[in-house]
């Protein structure tokens, strides 16, 4: 980024005269580099109150919300109503002075996954950036525009969302040239109020799509269609065997799905159709700007995904990891099981499974729902650990009496302890939960034993 500070007021709806250059935006004052714009967010403590480490680390300028004569010497204040307001406006302007196109994803589960895969198939081609880790909301996306370089030619954002709205402000920030749903789940239903308010929700990303640009969504989606008919923009859909554009899978392994779409073989260094289905999202953006299909499948199998979606590691005493323990809602829960069920192994599944959170009063039926992807000819011994938990507990002790259930309701280490003492070289331990259940912290500990 090289903008100056004049043009950063302006495009802002301030005033500042200075033609110093700006060269990066920050709002963690510990982030600042020299020539930072310094963006101070109101959260438990107020970041005004950091302008003086901000200022320490290199930062030229500000924004600016509170009392001018409380601002320190040394560093250029631009003056706002909102930072955060102002923040998002920049990143507008930035966007539309680069002119790059606009990806966005969103969907109840699977949207950073395919965001990496989108991102690996368009990089084979265009300058491409793509949001670094989750940070998809109203702060992390205008974040991820202003730090893409400056010869970017396609972004892909990830937009996520807990309650109605809050992907109409994204997507009408963004203007997306593609928009895409992964899927409807479950997640954030609580806030929601049902499948049928989380599908609107996800519809928000339309809000701002271009008038030339394509929707993608799943075919198998029954709320979906409805809420499409008035859009003029192009839509395609992609399926299993289904959908405008269609995979037929050819292998699942532990490493590696190989699947076939329109004649031609793709492999994803990701297991499971969820990720297929995934792929395909990738695959059609792809295919709308242009990309041959030799680039489209470097894209596939070269990919590098975030950590903690369906990420293969080795515990230290060589037993296999399937660690997907970001987020979890009862389907991405099911379809995981339900693909480890699949693999072939040298020695047994293990399951740890954790409470899956905001399902709202349907909650603990949801969890016990999960009793119908598993069973004890694919999995040796489940461990349980939370309170919602208890229901798929109880739900396995009536449908498989002798499957070994261990539950845990609130201690961790003993949930840790219990899996280490079980856990065996040739076993294979899938790991599922809600990201604040800390279930990351299992699978660090797995990773260091002896």
């Amino acid at each position: 980024m090289n903008i100056t500070i004049q043009e950063i007021a302006q495009a802002v709806g301030s005033q500042h005269d200075s033609t110093k250059t700006i060269t990066n935006v920050e709002f963690d004052s510990r982030k600042v580099t020299e020539g930072s714009l310094f963006v101070p967010l109101a959260g438990t403590r107020d970041g005004h109150e950091f302008i003086e480490q901000a200022l320490a680390n290199g930062a030229v300028a500000s924004f600016w919300s509170w009392n001018l004569e409380k601002a320190p010497e040394g560093i250029e204040v631009i003056p706002v109503k909102d930072p955060l307001k102002a923040m998002q406006e920049l990143a507008q302007y930035y966007l539309a002075k680069v002119g790059a196109d606009v990806v966005a994803i969103t969907g109840s589960n699977g949207k950073t996954t395919t965001k990496d895969l989108t991102a690996s198939v368009l990089s084979q081609v265009y300058k491409t950036y793509k949001t670094q880790g989750n940070y998809n909301n109203n702060i992390g996306m205008p974040y991820t525009i202003l730090h893409m370089p400056e010869d970017t030619e396609k972004i892909v954002l990830e937009m996520g969302m807990d309650h109605a709205h809050e992907i109409t402000e994204l997507s009408l920030m963004a203007q997306p040239k593609v928009a895409a749903i992964t899927m409807i789940g479950e997640a954030h239903i609580e806030n929601l109020g049902s499948r049928e308010g989380i599908a609107k929700a996800k519809m928000e990303i339309t809000d701002g799509l271009v008038a030339d640009g394509l929707l993608v969504i799943p075919e198998n989606e029954p709320l979906l269609p409805p809420l499409t008919h008035f859009l003029k923009q192009r839509i395609q859909t992609f399926g299993i065997n289904e959908g405008d554009i269609s995979a037929k899978i050819i292998l699942e392994e532990k490493q590696q799905t190989i699947f076939e779409v329109a004649g031609e073989t793709m492999t994803i260094p990701l297991p499971g159709s969820y990720n297929v289905t995934n792929a395909l999202i990738a695959y059609t953006i792809g295919r709308f700007f242009g990309i041959n299909i030799a680039a489209i499948q470097r894209g596939l199998a070269s990919v590098a995904v975030t950590q903690n979606r369906t990420e293969w590691l080795t515990a230290g005493n060589g037993a296999a990891i399937l660690s997907d323990v970001y987020n979890a809602n009862p389907t991405a829960m099911g379809l995981v099981l339900d693909t480890v069920a699949k693999f072939p192994t040298p020695g047994r599944r293990l399951a740890v499974l954790a409470d899956m959170l905001e399902l709202g009063e349907d909650s603990l039926a949801m969890h016990a729902k999960m009793s119908e992807h598993i069973t004890p000819e694919a999995f040796s011994k489940i461990f349980l650990y939370g309170k919602q938990m208890r229901a798929l507990k109880e739900a396995l002790a009536q449908k498989y009496p002798g499957l070994i259930v261990f539950y845990i309701e609130e201690d961790k280490e003993k949930l840790i302890s219990s899996v280490k003492k079980e856990l065996q070289p040739t076993d294979t331990i899938v790991l599922k939960g809600s990201n604040s259940m800390g279930l990351i912290e299992v699978v660090q500990e797995l990773q260091g034993m002896k």
